[in-house]
């Protein structure tokens, strides 16, 4: 849990940190890219929060896969639309690899927020 919480509240911050990072992201049919950026670097942060407090770990684990749920066109677009982020160095793969790695956040964030803990 407490990795699961370290991983989104400090991916949370970097959608502050470096917005145009995340803005470069989104899918041109999307309006406010910086303001949809804002909102998910805070509903990271929340979601990261809420999974280390035991009476809202559960709720905050299904709005994390929300969000990962949500942020998966985003994903789609770079692999789409890879020019940009080539030239900026970044492997054809590591574009496609972000598409499945996310169904392994989502079940991250579904085990380490519905197990039982001891």
């Amino acid at each position: 849990v407490w990795l699961l919480a370290a991983f989104f509240i400090a991916g949370g911050v970097y959608h502050f940190v470096k917005p145009g990072f995340y803005v470069a992201m989104m899918p041109p049919w999307l309006p406010a890219h910086l303001l949809l950026v804002q909102v998910s670097g805070v509903c990271e942060i929340l979601g990261g929060v809420g999974v280390l407090i035991p009476a809202t770990r559960v709720v905050a684990g299904w709005g994390l896969i929300a969000l990962l749920v949500a942020v998966f066109p985003a994903n789609l677009h770079m692999a789409l639309n890879p020019a940009p982020w080539l030239a900026k160095g970044v492997p054809l793969w590591g574009l496609y690899v972000r598409l499945p790695i996310q169904a392994v956040f989502i079940a991250w964030a579904w085990w380490a927020t519905t197990t039982p803990r001891a």
